[in-house]
């Protein structure tokens, strides 16, 4: 099992869909990583060579933002939004959506389960 950038990648699958496990390479990225070190699309992970493997590791290292890297920025804009005050921000904060979504009947993922509103109780004599 090929280690790169601190995640295990599976072994039997193709190296362009083995690199999309790395938080912060998707399908383009992965392709120009194959691109530039020569690998070909049908080579799977179990077929690649030591050298080739530390080759992809250098390549990610030096030139993408991957990982643990890339989340602590995520996390730190989101926080200065937070921090600013600004729309986006307070959206975050109180868990709604951010970009302009509907709330009056969905967003539930961003919401969080449906609470009912308590009632009055009735009365009876």
């Amino acid at each position: 099992m090929a280690r790169i950038a601190g995640v295990n990648i599976p072994t039997n699958k193709r190296v362009t869909i083995s690199l999309r496990y790395i938080y912060g390479i998707g399908p383009k990225k992965a392709q120009d990583i194959c691109t530039q070190l020569g690998i070909p699309d049908d080579r799977r992970v179990n077929q690649l060579s030591d050298d080739e493997v530390l080759r992809i590791r250098e390549l990610i290292d030096r030139e993408f933002r991957v990982e643990g890297d890339l989340r602590r920025e995520v996390a730190m804009n989101i926080k200065r939004l937070m921090d600013l005050g600004c729309y986006r921000g307070l959206r975050h904060r109180r868990g709604l959506p951010v970009r302009g979504q509907r709330t009056h009947t969905n967003a539930r993922t961003r919401k969080g389960k449906a609470v009912a509103i308590a009632g009055k109780k009735k009365v009876t004599k």
